[in-house]
């Protein structure tokens, strides 16, 4: 373990490069004048139409940023290099599960496809406006249909890879949307994942979609309905597909996406995020936060159905003139060492990935790191859930040979881009998320509203606006009134419990509603819940988190069964796989209990805070609230 008040000093070859050699200074400059300071990094990006106002508070917690302004994210990812050197820079390098697949595209290249996709959007009757729904693996073309969705205006929805037929459906209902882009295929440690037959699951019965689009990924066969479904390389070859295609200038605040995430309720909540200030936030944290440069190889591990990969795998590394890479397979496929291979292959200068997998590569052990050249990188970066201290030490020291900068962090899909970061040139406290990003502040708040002592736990809360915040749940308002901004009016509730030390250094200890984090990714237990039960054999359960040394949350679920029913090993692996086909494989249950029944309030509350306290074989608490036995 580490105590609290380590602080383990910047390397000098990051001190040397650094976009922010004085971080001090930044962070007073930009507390002073938070306004101010988001004016000038807008300033450095490429709008059609300036704004009149740069923040317009007037409908809080509606806010809005760089009102009247006109602009378009493409504008900034793509259109602006095309007029400089880098236009035959490589903008994107991309590796196959079998590294032996290798596709490049320079920021010219990367447009002529963007457009190609574009035309093809525009000629199926797709508008500014209509929603776009992706559903595709770590491929080039997800860059492709992303930045073609928002260089006409569109909005997309991208929805995780790993996603079964059912959460698909309520995604492309909810949204409306009039086209699925899918793949035939992904490969998945060798195999390989009918990512089409779970699109036609999904849209059997849409009322909404009226194309598909087929990218051919793994040659395996699938069914095409004539009369819906397009191979996506023979409408390339089609007069639609061709020519220039306009980037459109939209509002500044017109919709860019909507990413769903997992809610205390059943039902996914989608956030809405817009071009103007959402760009914005990218470019600047991007700059001061993760220190890339125009001349750096990026590599984020993320997937883009989660907001850390539509941030920075997607629009943040070519908003600063970057390279990025992509890698679809995993970390342990073929061997544990295929990342630390592909590092020192391509020359990686940051890479930005998940606890989860630091933790899964340090069980390994070291050899698989160390026997390879990995000196070019300079800037590592973890995100999701905490870095807990022995796996950021040996991420520093044995990834980085002390070399690099480790930059663990904080945010959510809600807020669109980090908000808690430990700035590269600034020392470092493993295990804490670092201290507010420049032009934030954030306080830890006890039930009442009051903020607690430091080192005090208590609820999180972001108390300035912030230019890539979700503007509204999708079709939601009032939700996203009530879940973000009336437990503390005035200020943005997380729904993360943390404490701040003597410092300024924020620690993240958890959610503090029914979310649990597996592997850094939100998972509702209502959703998990619903899952569960749809099972004949159940008659009610309960989904609980509970450490993990790898994921950093396990789900344990206790079952109660309908009657002709008997707990058994072989029910147990069968409620999990249905779990797993009925929600997500992410969302596989890691323990079925069965139990005569459950903790619950005299209003019919499940007790999770029960369950956990006697699961962990921690104090139950206050139990007044039970009803009786």
């Amino acid at each position: 373990m580490t105590d609290e008040s380590t602080l383990i000093q910047p390397p000098q070859e990051v001190l040397d490069q650094a976009n922010v050699q004085d971080w001090k200074a930044l962070l007073e400059r930009a507390d002073a004048d938070p306004v101010a300071f988001w004016e000038g990094e807008a300033a450095e990006l490429e709008w059609s139409h300036p704004w009149d106002k740069v923040l317009d508070d007037s409908g809080a917690p509606f806010y809005k940023w760089f009102t009247g302004a006109r602009t378009n994210i493409v504008s900034n990812a793509i259109d602006r290099h095309l007029t400089t050197a880098r236009r035959n820079k490589l903008a994107l390098i991309w590796v196959g599960e079998d590294t032996s697949k290798v596709r490049t595209f320079s920021y010219f290249s990367l447009n002529r496809e963007v457009e190609q996709m574009a035309n093809i959007l525009l000629s199926m009757g797709v508008q500014k406006g209509d929603v776009v729904t992706i559903y595709l693996p770590r491929i080039p073309e997800i860059y492709f249909a992303m930045l073609a969705a928002a260089k006409i205006g569109a909005v997309h929805s991208v929805v995780f890879a790993g996603y079964s037929s059912e959460a698909l459906n309520a995604r492309i209902d909810d949204s409306e949307s009039k086209v699925v882009i899918t793949v035939d295929g992904s490969w998945i440690n060798g195999s390989v994942f009918p990512m089409k037959k779970i699109v036609d699951d999904a849209v059997r019965f849409s009322p909404t979609v009226e194309n598909v689009i087929v990218v051919r990924n793994t040659g395996s066969e699938v069914s095409m309905d004539p009369t819906r479904d397009h191979w996506y390389h023979e409408l390339a070859r089609l007069p639609i597909a061709q020519g220039h295609c306009e980037t459109v200038q939209v509002d500044a605040e017109d919709p860019l996406f909507i990413l769903y995430t997992s809610g205390s309720t059943g039902k996914p909540k989608a956030a809405v995020h817009v071009h103007g200030g959402y760009q914005v936030h990218l470019s600047s944290t991007m700059k001061n936060c993760l220190d890339i440069h125009e001349a750096d190889r990026w590599w984020c591990t993320a997937d883009p159905g989660w907001i850390t990969g539509t941030s920075y795998v997607i629009y943040a590394p070519l908003i600063r003139g970057a390279t990025a890479f992509m890698a679809e397979g995993s970390p342990v496929y073929p061997y544990p060492d295929v990342w630390w291979q592909l590092v020192e292959h391509y020359g990686i200068n940051g890479m930005f990935t998940a606890p989860t997998a630091i933790r899964t590569l340090m069980r390994f052990g070291d050899a698989w790191v160390t026997k390879h050249d990995i000196s070019t990188l300079r800037i590592l970066v973890s995100a999701g859930e905490p870095l807990n201290p022995e796996a950021w030490r040996w991420f520093h020291d044995v990834v980085g040979q002390g070399r690099c900068s480790v930059i663990d962090n904080w945010w959510q899909t809600e807020t669109g881009a980090m908000q808690v970061t430990s700035l590269p040139t600034m020392p470092k406290k493993p295990g804490s998320a670092g201290r507010p990003i420049p032009g934030q502040a954030v306080a830890v708040l006890d039930e009442q509203g009051n903020e607690v002592p430091a080192g005090s736990d208590g609820f999180l809360v972001l108390k300035n606006p912030w230019p890539s915040m979700l503007r509204t749940l999708f079709k939601e308002p009032q939700r996203y009134v009530e879940t973000y901004w009336s437990k503390y009016p005035g200020v943005y509730l997380t729904g993360d419990s943390a404490r701040i030390d003597e410092d300024g250094y924020v620690w993240i200890i958890g959610r503090t509603d029914d979310v649990i984090k597996v592997s850094g990714h939100r998972i509702g237990t209502a959703e998990v819940e619903a899952a569960v039960t749809s099972h004949p054999a159940v008659a009610e359960c309960a989904a609980i988190g509970l450490p993990h040394e790898v994921k950093g949350n396990a789900i344990h679920v206790l079952v109660v069964l309908n009657t002709g029913y008997q707990g058994s090993n072989e029910l147990a692996a069968e409620i999990r796989q249905h779990v797993s086909q009925t929600l997500s494989p992410i969302a596989k249950p890691d323990v079925i209990e069965f139990v005569d029944k459950l903790p619950k309030t005299r209003s019919g509350k499940i007790m999770r805070r029960v369950l956990r306290a006697r699961a962990l074989g921690q104090d139950e608490g206050d139990l007044s609230t039970l009803e009786n036995d």
